[in-house]
């Protein structure tokens, strides 16, 4: 049989390049095939037409080899659509965060606890200054002191009012205060 296979090398490689459509990649379709059919000499049966037996190994060998790529494109596909998908790092968020709960813990504990109690556990006004036993109007003035340390030390900035020379109540270039939940 190997001395057969020189005879429809031909025929092969003029198949694998109307499969292929690309005369390197029809010699990589040939050798596999040929490989393909040395290796399963054994099912070949006397008798047969050996040319048919090997251009239906190339077409098989191509089908798989078209599928694998067709597999391949589509996880390749499914990467990119999932890497879209994907949320960008969270370091920064857990840095900012960080430097926000470190903000928070060197506040005085009546602003920590009107802070805390507010923005966090999401209660009124009213009802913040209930549980801490103080007016209303205390309580938001708690928040508004704790809201700008807050802000001066996640941007860098020192609180109005902390120099002589500081303008009190500007707010420009101070991110907003988020509320986390």
């Amino acid at each position: 049989m190997k001395e057969q296979l020189g005879q429809h090398l031909d025929v092969l490689r003029r198949y694998a390049l109307v499969l292929m459509r690309d005369p390197d990649q029809a010699e990589d379709l040939v050798q596999e095939a040929l490989v393909k059919a040395i290796e399963g000499s054994a099912s070949y049966m006397d008798g047969r037409d050996l040319r048919k037996w090997l251009l239906a190994i190339v077409h098989n060998t191509f089908v798989d080899r078209w599928r694998r790529l067709q597999a391949e494109r589509q996880a390749t596909g499914d990467l990119l659509s999932m890497a879209d998908e994907a949320t960008p790092p969270p370091q920064m968020s857990a840095v900012h965060l960080g430097q926000t709960i470190a903000a928070l813990m060197t506040l005085p504990v009546e602003q920590r606890e009107a802070l805390v109690l507010v923005a966090l556990e999401g209660m009124t006004y009213k009802d913040a200054a209930e549980c801490l036993g103080v007016p209303v109007g205390t309580l938001m003035s708690r928040l508004g002191r704790a809201r700008e340390a807050l802000r001066a030390a996640t941007s860098g900035e020192r609180p109005a009012g902390s120099f002589p020379a500081a303008t009190s109540g500007t707010q420009q270039g101070r991110p907003p205060f988020r509320v986390v939940k």
